[in-house]
């Protein structure tokens, strides 16, 4: 197949119809103005879906703001938990003999444990831990999960970028008098705070879209957003439920506008 022949040119079309068609779809249905539970039809455009989306008291409000305040705050804990980590670690085993190499992997291994386990077996543990504890289930517990599993996605990021920084840098901070504290804040820090932030990104991502985790220890009154929406289209996709994931749609766009927007201006 010729690089820039018709053929290729033919995958690429459907290629992107084939991506990008369902979310189309789904955007276009949530100006429907049909009542059905699951439409089919288009039969007239309309904004009400966006109006009775977060009005509703038993709609999505309370389980957006129960998902944000979730993630915001196992974002948080997990960020400070996972970045004090991995500095912790390299620092611990900075001599890399065949013991601390061995005692550093096999911690690196407990540590990124989390993410490597199926979901549903954390939740059932969390479920019983909380349980065992005397934990009511509910944003403690759920905050306390998502920290757990977060948690990895921070240190690995914060570890990769910490073994290609030299410890030059800390060794010239403490020959000029500087503390371990202040060489961590004034010289670690900063140079790991790239991958800091792309850490807590990547962990607030995980945390707005964990289903499976957050059914075990969500207990009955507390309810977060994909555990709405999973509530929501057991019976067919509402009207609402397009109008929701069009706003997230929307916002995913605006954020990745806004990244290259400032990527573009550095690289200038």
């Amino acid at each position: 197949m010729k690089k820039n022949g018709i053929w290729a040119k033919i995958y690429l079309v459907f290629l992107l119809v084939l991506m990008y068609l369902p979310i189309v779809t789904v955007v276009l249905f949530s100006f429907n103005a049909s009542t059905a539970r699951t439409p089919t039809v288009f039969t007239g455009f309309t904004f009400r879906w966006y109006g009775e989306l977060f009005s509703d008291k038993r709609g999505f409000g309370d389980a957006l703001q129960n998902t944000l305040l979730v993630g915001l705050f196992s974002v948080c804990l997990s960020t400070l938990l996972g970045t004090l980590g991995a500095v912790g670690q390299v620092r611990a085993f900075a001599k890399k003999n065949g013991l601390a190499a061995r005692a550093s992997a096999f911690i690196e291994n407990i540590a990124i444990l989390p993410i490597m386990v199926p979901e549903i077996i954390l939740g059932v543990a969390f479920l019983l831990l909380f349980s065992a504890l005397g934990l009511p289930s509910g944003m403690l517990t759920l905050v306390l999960a998502h920290t757990t599993f977060c948690v990895p996605y921070v240190y690995l990021l914060v570890k990769s970028r910490l073994a290609t920084i030299g410890d030059e840098y800390v060794l010239a901070a403490r020959d000029l008098g500087a503390s371990p504290m202040r060489a961590l804040s004034t010289v670690t820090l900063p140079l790991v705070l790239p991958s800091v932030f792309s850490g807590a990104l990547l962990a607030l991502a995980m945390s707005l879209d964990d289903f499976v985790i957050s059914f075990f220890v969500a207990g009955a009154d507390t309810t977060t957003l994909p555990l709405k929406v999973y509530s929501s289209v057991r019976y067919g996709v509402s009207p609402q439920i397009n109008a929701l994931c069009t706003l997230m749609l929307v916002v995913v766009f605006v954020l990745v506008g806004l990244s290259q927007m400032v990527l573009h201006k550095k690289n200038k």
